[in-house]
């Protein structure tokens, strides 16, 4: 029944969240925090925060993470594949269909209308993320890791993995219980 599980939470957020793997954050979080309680919040923003200093697809690692944690090197598999097979049955039943209407313009409006919704999605689970750093951690820490993060990665332009990762020491060596 657990790979089952593992299978719905990774497959419905790959129907649904079209824009890639930013896109199905919050709806990858919906299904492993709300619906399963396999994690917490402040579990599965730390494990975004790692999948996000590795390289690779957002999505595919998240669902090998949670899929592992969850039901082994089975569950594992199961998780990715469920993440990407619906762009793979999509990819391979439509693409005839989508090579010929590429350039339509509705297809272009229907894009640049669903932006705006994914922005929303992540906006969401950002101040979700905020708000339980800001309790958990407190107003002046959590102000000082945005404020020195927003510097580095627009000021000093550096690579958004080395803010991560500079980002969780600090949390280890600071924050740590």
């Amino acid at each position: 029944m657990i790979y089952w599980k593992i299978f719905i939470a990774f497959f419905i957020p790959g129907i649904v969240g079209y824009g890639g793997g930013p896109a199905s954050i919050p709806l990858v979080e919906n299904e492993v925090v709300e619906r399963f309680n396999w994690m917490t919040v402040s579990e599965f923003s730390e494990m975004l925060a790692m999948a996000n200093a590795l390289p690779g697809p957002i999505a595919t690692k998240m669902a090998g993470f949670i899929g592992f944690q969850q039901g082994g090197i089975i569950g594992s598999f199961i998780g990715v594949f469920a993440t990407v097979a619906p762009s793979l049955i999509l990819m391979i039943g439509l693409l005839s269909l989508l090579y010929k209407f590429k350039d339509s313009p509705r297809v272009k409006t229907m894009t640049a209308l669903i932006r705006p919704s994914i922005a929303i999605l992540l906006g969401v689970i950002a101040f979700q993320f905020f708000r339980n750093s800001y309790f958990s951690s407190g107003a002046l820490q959590t102000i000082l890791l945005i404020g020195v993060s927003f510097f580095l990665l627009e000021r000093v332009k550096v690579h958004p993995a080395f803010v991560i990762l500079g980002s969780l020491m600090y949390g280890a060596i600071f924050l740590g219980s």
